[in-house]
């Protein structure tokens, strides 16, 4: 007797697609049948056609409370993220105050979020200038690593570093560093302007390039790892593999607005659009596509960054007064869907660039796949569904998203947890420590 099967025609594991009864007692997978093995079981969905696939992993996510709740929370983060497909996320340091930079903050974070997460969540520390000593005591209390700036956060809080401060985190610390790539001195202050070209000319592409090659060279000289986050730019591309043949240990992820957006295509004083790293070009996105697909950029993430539609100034369009960040948590399965099935990639690839390339990064080998052992994080998906993004129907805080109105394929039906419907009732995440993590493979 388990307490759950799932079957389907189409369950997608890492050795594949194939047609399996998924059994799961006690939030575990137990065992992988044959899709009509007579399986005793408390309950027994039958899926069809419809496919199975293991909870998506999102490693980039602000959530921003406490302190700027009003933005977006724990509650509402969750359930959208539920609602999308996403089992696990890992909380971004900032935006929050206090900003997790040191063990109590972590704890005021937790108990911010307790009882209030519908997926399970995880937490990044965060790395700025003077707090090197407190980063041995973070990571032993179970944060995932620590991410930096090399340019202005946009919150005051959290100032960014430079090479020698990023350097004396690593040497205070054997962690994984994730790493906000912008070089400041390649930046422009961006002049009051609705048009989106004249905020993407502030960002220019060797920003990100210059920044690139500081973290692979401090990196370098530390051995430490280093993960470059939401990579826009495919210039800096060739130095992330060159780091890697000389044995750097570098990964990098990009998010589906670099992959699916373009930025010739951005209405002037549509702010929804606005983040940083920029929105570039088709041409660009072609580039990281292929990257994506020979492995050079290992995942695909939201990096879900809302605010309230005061900051992001919809009423006066105006891109540099506005705040920077891409509200996707929810929507990341179908978009990337869309995009892949045109460009001839298939269900099992999305599986390995949102699923388990994050879940191995964090080395949440729990996480991510459809195996025996793993956690029971399953999503019930029709791949051919279609429907049109309504941003007052997202689960989110505000209302806020560039794909409003996109008509997308691929529908999220139920999203289990642990074996447990995720309703939107009785949150039942939990948290997640890196210590309960049961391996650290590298990608």
């Amino acid at each position: 007797m388990v307490d759950l099967v799932v079957r389907s025609r189409r369950v997608f594991t890492p050795e594949g697609e194939r047609a399996a009864a998924v059994a799961v007692t006690g939030g575990r997978i137990v065992a992988i049948h044959a899709y009509d093995a007579e399986v005793t079981a408390a309950e027994d969905v039958d899926l069809g056609a419809d496919a199975l696939l293991p909870g998506l992993v999102d490693t980039h996510v602000h959530v921003n409370e406490p302190g700027r709740t009003e933005w977006e929370g724990f509650a509402t983060a969750t359930r959208a993220a539920a609602a999308g497909g996403v089992t696990t996320i890992i909380d971004m340091p900032l935006n929050s105050l206090p900003p997790t930079v040191n063990a109590e903050a972590l704890k005021i974070k937790q108990a911010a979020a307790a009882g209030q997460c519908h997926v399970d969540v995880g937490f990044w520390g965060g790395a700025i200038p003077g707090n090197a000593g407190d980063l041995p005591g973070l990571h032993a209390d179970g944060v995932f690593g620590f991410k930096a700036f090399l340019a202005d956060s946009g919150v005051p809080e959290f100032p960014p570093v430079d090479a020698d401060q990023l350097a004396e985190a690593m040497d205070a610390v054997d962690a994984l560093f994730v790493v906000h790539a912008e070089d400041p001195e390649h930046l422009r202050d961006a002049a009051s302007s609705a048009a989106y070209t004249d905020f993407l000319a502030s960002r220019p592409a060797d920003a990100e390039h210059a920044a690139v090659a500081t973290a692979i060279a401090v990196a370098r000289e530390a051995g430490r790892r280093v993960h470059i986050l939401h990579l826009s730019a495919a210039s800096a591309l060739p130095l992330i593999a060159r780091a890697r043949a000389e044995g750097v240990r570098v990964t990098a992820e990009t998010c589906p607005h670099y992959l699916t957006l373009d930025a010739g295509q951005i209405p002037d004083g549509a702010t929804e659009f606005k983040c940083c790293p920029p929105i570039r070009d088709s041409a660009n996105a072609d580039q990281l596509w292929a990257a994506l697909a020979d492995g050079l950029i290992t995942c695909v993430v939201s990096d879900h960054s809302p605010c309230t539609p005061e900051l992001k100034r919809q009423d006066t369009g105006d891109f540099a007064a506005a705040w920077g960040g891409i509200a996707s948590v929810q929507l990341g399965l179908p978009v990337i869907w869309t995009a892949a099935r045109e460009r001839g990639h298939t269900l099992s690839d999305v599986v390995k660039w949102m699923s388990r390339r994050p879940a191995d990064l964090a080395g949440l080998r729990e996480k991510g796949r459809i195996a025996v052992g793993a956690d029971a994080d399953l999503v019930a998906f029709q791949p051919d569904g279609e429907f049109t993004v309504d941003a007052h129907a997202l689960h989110h805080r505000n209302p806020v998203t560039p794909y409003a109105g996109r008509v997308v394929t691929g529908v999220v039906g139920t999203t289990w947890l642990r074996g447990s419907r995720v309703t939107g009732d009785a949150p039942r995440g939990r948290f997640l420590r890196r210590e309960i993590a049961t391996g650290t493979k590298e990608i």
